[in-house]
């Protein structure tokens, strides 16, 4: 089934207060946070959006308490068909590709692993750790591939207790117009033409 707009709202009520893993935040103000920082960098909806949600397949899956801590739960795919056919595939690709991203990261930047946070560097040995140079190749050349990275590390960042951050209401107006009825909408306001002036007829 697909998510709305309120529907995620919803879900960020319902399950946001949990922890953000092994992190001192919880994940509603992990993802405020991440979009927070694409949104002052500059970054477009598409991409802040992108940021709000690219945890949301941690919500979407069971309670922590009712999974193990020694298994990646792939959320960077849970949560893609909850989101496909809503909104935009420059919001969902970054979103998929946020933790092939660390990996590329702990490749392409030696100093990069020595950054992480404990529970960081915990996950990314569950989801496979370095990439070799033939897999962070091929990972860069992909479309949205270069979006993943900036998600990626503002995720890193996103992990401040007690900052403060717009609330979850102004970056729910964003996911709204990256919505695809919004975008298709848009485009067909600029594509239609318009209409002819009436003809007077002089007697």
């Amino acid at each position: 089934m697909a998510l709305s707009v309120e529907d995620i709202a919803v879900l960020f009520e319902v399950r946001g207060r949990e922890m953000y893993g092994r992190e001192a935040v919880s994940q509603l103000e992990h993802a405020l946070q991440c979009a927070q920082l694409a949104e002052d960098a500059g970054a477009g909806p598409e991409l802040v959006g992108a940021c709000l949600l690219h945890d949301l397949g941690h919500l979407l899956a069971a309670p922590k308490g009712e999974m193990r801590d020694d298994v990646d739960d792939v959320h960077q795919y849970f949560a893609i068909p909850f989101l496909r056919g809503v909104f935009l595939d420059a919001v969902l690709e970054p979103i998929r590709l946020h933790v092939d991203a660390k990996r590329w990261l702990c490749a392409a930047e030696p100093a990069y692993w020595d950054s992480l946070s404990p529970a960081s560097k915990h996950s990314l040995e569950l989801q496979g750790g370095f990439f070799a140079e033939s897999e962070a190749k091929k990972f860069i050349e992909q479309p949205h591939a270069s979006e993943a990275v900036l998600l990626r590390r503002w995720d890193d960042m996103a992990k401040t207790p007690g900052r403060a951050t717009p609330p979850l209401r102004h970056y729910l107006s964003v996911l709204e117009s990256c919505q695809l009825v919004q975008n298709e909408k848009d485009a067909s306001t600029i594509s239609a033409p318009s209409a002819a002036p009436a003809s007077t007829s002089l007697g």
